[in-house]
């Protein structure tokens, strides 16, 4: 049986009372918000070495790191580093989008290696694989895109990211309408120009309860992917986009019903004053499925910086109610990220989702910055750098210049806290 199908049960699993203990809730708490499918855990039962992370309402806000080799660059080492780096620096979950090499054999290592749960995206091996086979995407059959499908299940992959959502329909609202960035998700350029050619409807939505026959066996929580979110604020909640997030919407209750859980994509490139709406928009037309969001990016000119545009837009989604952010490099839009590309990113979106938690209300989040501050009053470098998210990185910072006093090098012997504390006998509050 499923989490989910255990879960409506009444029925608590193994995975559902180890989300508790690490979230510090009750695993009644877990199992109900897993039944509501306001929470999924991504474990597929092939799986064997995952410590299974749960994402959704009152939980912590999760982070993705995505790695993966491209057609240029990238081997089976090359991304065993990256994901390396994603567990060292904090990530929750990995989603490996490799597109060269030997697709098959990278995602089966990196499943190995991994205890954090592992996403795919099918179709981008199922195209790849058509152009092998018959020259073009466009003449992939439906079956080899289901049996790919299979295999990634097969193969142990927790979540997927699946197309569903990208319909005649959506394609017709995007012609009517125009946009500057046209379609920036690669899964659904392929299924786009799959359908335009074939003249077919999407067999991701058509045979969509081929898709959930496949989940549920092995227990893949579909991640029901946004192939028209903006890519620029130009394109921002337009048609296109909301049109998709509409069709979505209809097909969250039929996983839920055939016991599979669901997660729901969002954009993209959002200016700042779209977000909260957004995120409202997604909890309203799908039931409160968790919400999954690539950034978002605030401003389409930090290139080289987009960590950085990617982790506002990710606090502002977050504390409004986004469950699960998927990170932003500082390759974004320029390059394949590195393993230091994936750090930066890991960790900028780590502190989005914290920012956020502490406005939410998460358990810990707000006792975490108390014991930080304390330290901080106490002017105890070891112990804030232990609090730190990157300890490595803070004791580098402040060994920098060297200090006279006990105070960092930036106030010396004028360091506020220890003036007041010497001349006023205040001392730190203790908790």
């Amino acid at each position: 049986m499923t989490q989910l199908e255990l879960a409506k049960e009444d029925k608590t699993s193994p995975q559902m009372s180890l989300v508790a203990k690490n979230e510090g809730v009750e695993a009644e708490f877990v199992r109900q918000g897993v039944a509501e499918g306001t929470i999924v855990i991504p474990a597929n039962t092939n799986h064997k070495n995952l410590v299974p992370c749960g994402i959704g309402r009152g939980l912590k806000t999760k982070v993705n790191a995505n790695i993966g080799t491209s057609s240029d660059f990238g081997s089976i080492d090359t991304e065993l580093e990256k994901l390396r780096a994603a567990i060292d620096f904090g990530a929750d979950t990995v989603m490996d989008l490799s597109s060269g090499g030997d697709i098959s054999a990278i995602r089966r290592a990196v499943i190995d290696a991994s205890p954090l749960s592992i996403g795919t995206v099918p179709i981008y091996q199922a195209g790849i694989e058509a152009i092998a086979k018959h020259g073009a995407i466009v003449k992939m059959s439906v079956d080899e895109l289901f049996s790919t499908i299979e295999e990634h299940a097969r193969d142990g992959v927790d979540f997927m990211t699946v197309h569903c959502g990208v319909t005649q329909a959506t394609i017709a609202r995007l012609r009517e309408q125009g946009r500057v960035a046209d379609v920036v998700s690669r899964g659904g350029a392929f299924l786009i120009g799959w359908m335009l050619h074939n003249e077919q409807e999407n067999p991701l939505y058509e045979y969509y309860d081929r898709l959930l026959e496949i989940a549920n066996e092995f227990d893949v929580t579909l991640s029901l992917g946004d192939g028209m979110r903006p890519g620029c604020l130009a394109d921002a909640t337009d048609r296109a986009q909301v049109q998709e997030l509409i069709t979505l919407g209809e097909l969250v209750p039929r996983a839920q019903q055939a016991g599979v859980q669901v997660i729901i994509e969002g954009p993209g490139h959002l200016p700042l004053n779209q977000i909260e709406a957004n995120v409202r928009l997604e909890k309203t037309i799908c039931k409160g499925a968790p919400f999954y969001v690539l950034g978002p990016l605030v401003t389409d000119i930090a290139a080289g910086y987009d960590h950085i545009s990617g982790a506002i837009g990710g606090a502002i989604a977050a504390a409004a109610g986004a469950d699960f952010l998927c990170y932003v490099t500082p390759a974004e839009h320029l390059s394949l990220p590195d393993p230091e590309d994936v750090k930066q990113g890991v960790i900028a979106s780590r502190i989005a989702a914290h920012a956020a938690d502490i406005v939410k209300g998460v358990k810990g989040a707000q006792e975490w910055d108390l014991k930080m501050s304390m330290a901080r009053k106490k002017l105890d470098w070891e112990e804030q750098a232990k609090l730190s998210l990157d300890p490595k990185r803070s004791r580098l910072v402040h060994s920098k210049h060297a200090s006279s006093g006990v105070a960092c090098s930036m106030c010396g012997k004028f360091c506020a806290m220890e003036l007041v504390e010497k001349y006023l006998g205040i001392s730190a509050i203790r908790c």
